[in-house]
């Protein structure tokens, strides 16, 4: 249970990683006019390496500044967040799939990946603790596909999305949790057939589907989401195989 957010090792981590990827590129810039990095020479790397091993104090300056630059991004992307989910949700909701109640005050922002299996476990929690309180809290589902390790994560994301536009998002995504280890194209026209859903409608839409997933990527990634699941209701955050227990506290808190 933490407040939003509360940040991990592994986040710090990757911001080091990107700290030091930055500051090669800003080294490299200064040698390279306008030629791309893919074409560094290992003579040019090699000075780059001798540069830092010689101003050791500057490299840790501009690490420090640089991760310290990254988290005022995203404590102010954070604050802004959380404002818009108090005073103006719908600006938060957009046209993300929604279920529950569509006037309650509790709005609890789902980020998934439909390949993750941390995500399907959560998804069984998320469909109990919603049936008990559908009344009481507003479901806004987030497309964040862990790209880099789930080869399927994205194309899965489409074929949801694209049974939205029929009215089927909940019982699509249902199906494909429920069957994640068998994701793929027959699986995507499967589901769909067996929903009664218009083929021809369904291909069509999945191709325009793009500019939304990567608008809620675009948002986990200014939110400094480093994995899936991640829940926010009302200024808290949860994230992994939350329990229904977990859930229910934090609502228990959001209603007093």
């Amino acid at each position: 249970m933490r407040t939003l957010f509360s940040w991990s090792k592994k986040l710090l981590i990757s911001l080091r990683s990107l700290a030091i990827l930055s500051l090669l590129c800003l080294i490299l810039g200064w040698s390279l006019p306008a030629q791309a990095a893919s074409r560094i020479s290992p003579k040019l790397e090699e000075q780059v390496l001798q540069i830092i091993r010689e101003h050791p104090k500057v490299v840790l300056e501009s690490l420090v500044a640089y991760q310290q630059q990254q988290r005022q991004q995203i404590q102010q992307s954070q604050q802004s967040f959380l404002q818009d989910l108090q005073t103006n949700p719908q600006a938060v909701i957009g046209n993300s799939p929604v279920t529950g109640s569509l006037k309650s005050k509790i709005v609890l922002v789902e980020f998934s990946d439909y390949e993750c299996p941390y995500c399907a476990e959560a998804n069984k929690t998320v469909k109990q603790f919603m049936e008990k309180h559908q009344d009481q809290v507003t479901l806004v589902y987030k497309h964040f596909p862990l790209t880099q390790i789930h080869a399927e994560a994205v194309p899965a994301a489409k074929a949801a999305w694209a049974a939205n536009q029929q009215g089927k998002f909940w019982e699509y995504s249902d199906a494909l949790f429920s069957d994640q280890k068998q994701l793929s194209e027959a699986k995507y026209l499967d589901i769909a057939t067996n929903l009664k859903l218009d083929l021809d409608k369904f291909k069509s839409d999945r191709t325009l589907a793009d500019n939304e997933i990567i608008k809620d990527m675009q948002l986990g990634q200014k939110l400094g989401l480093t994995g899936t699941p991640f829940f926010v209701m009302n200024g808290e955050s949860l994230s992994g195989a939350v329990q229904l227990s977990e859930m229910e506290q934090v609502l228990a808190r959001a209603t007093k």
